[in-house]
């Protein structure tokens, strides 16, 4: 798994359904809620537009508790949510009348206290309880300077502790119950993954041995009667040891027409090699059919010498080689990462009546 997608699996968010539809829609109610109890209450009101501002904070903040990834919040967003409750009562206590025409213009109160609620199950309670502390500051502050006395804001906003200090339990208590979920979430997946692992490699070995059988088991009972082997059958015992050694040696070139043309070789009496370093491992389909109708075409064209394929280790400008020597000469071909073949030759005279002309010409 990758670390987004790691990190994404871990996030508090989707354990308390934070991330879905329902939780969109209670930030919608909540933004409805607020947007009505500015404006039912903004009679004796200075200005409006401070009010606007906070509401778009406000919504902003709750948005962001929902969207924003990572457990807990990133820091910066969680200085902007600890700001968010100072600011927003700063901006509408400083245009209400006083003392307020109707309870319900204290309504910054409870929109904030809602958002840092929530910081504190999305981990950052202690930033949570900072943003309240300010808020009430910023509270008493405006009572004080409003000649409402200092007790006046501690009375109006502290009634908000409440919520913050129930929130915070449930935040002590889901969060270290989140951490064994995750904790056994990971362990079932990694059970999971082993469990499915030893299965395909006992599927594996099964097939194996199914093939085994169908190959070797006919000489091998043949030659456990106690029966002579003539030419024909020690030849076939040659072909299917070399075939056995392709598929341990080079098992991404065990394929059907491969392995046909390097046993047809074989039979004629060329020297086949096939070796496998895994560079074709993670290589396109078309690229991989391509390379490979290229080796059983050279495999069906050999008629005399060695045969040599090896697929190079991963990560190289060159994919493969494809070397065929014989009496005339070597003919290196490699195989480029698209598949398609580059042919090197390197000729040689092995005429001793040329070479005996050339040295008379020479003398």
């Amino acid at each position: 798994m990758s670390p987004e997608r790691l990190r994404g699996a871990r996030d508090v968010r989707a354990l308390i359904g934070m991330t879905s539809p329902a939780a969109k829609a209670m930030v919608a109610l909540y933004a409805a809620a607020c947007v009505l109890l500015a404006v039912v209450s903004r009679s004796g009101v200075s200005a409006f537009w401070p009010i606007g501002v906070a509401l778009l904070v406000c919504v902003l903040g709750a948005v962001a508790l929902i969207q924003v990834p990572g457990d807990p919040v990133p820091l910066g967003y969680s200085t902007a949510l600890t700001a968010t409750g100072p600011v927003v009562c700063g901006l509408v206590l400083g245009v209400l009348p006083v003392p307020v025409s109707s309870p319900l213009q204290l309504w910054p109160l409870g929109a904030v206290t809602a958002i840092y609620a929530f910081m504190g199950v999305r981990g950052r309670t202690g930033l949570a309880w900072l943003g309240m502390l300010a808020t009430i500051t910023t509270c008493v502050i405006w009572a004080t300077l409003t000649g409402q006395g200092p007790a006046y804001g501690l009375a109006m906003s502290a009634i908000n502790v409440a919520p913050l200090l129930m929130s915070t339990l449930f935040a002590f208590t889901i969060r270290p119950a989140a951490r064994n979920i995750f904790a056994l979430r990971d362990q079932t997946t990694r059970r999971a993954a082993a469990e499915a692992a030893d299965s395909a490699i006992l599927e594996e070995r099964d097939r194996q041995l199914r093939r085994l059988d169908e190959l070797a088991r006919p000489i091998l009972e043949h030659i456990a009667a106690g029966e002579p082997l003539d030419e024909q059958e020690r030849l076939a015992c040659r072909l299917l040891e070399a075939h056995l050694r392709d598929s341990v040696r080079a098992p991404i070139l065990v394929d059907p027409a491969v392995v046909a043309a390097a046993r047809a070789a074989r039979a004629r009496g060329i020297e086949v090699v096939l070796l496998d370093d895994g560079g074709m491992d993670s290589v396109a389909p078309p690229v991989r059919k391509r390379f490979l109708a290229s080796v059983a075409g050279a495999l069906s064209g050999a008629d005399e010498g060695k045969v040599t394929v090896r697929v190079l280790p991963p990560d190289r400008a060159v994919l493969a080689t494809l070397l065929c020597s014989s009496r005339r000469g070597d003919h290196r071909t490699e195989f480029g990462t698209d598949g398609h073949a580059v042919l090197h030759s390197d000729r040689r005279e092995h005429d001793l009546g040329a070479d005996g002309d050339r040295a008379t010409a020479t003398a």
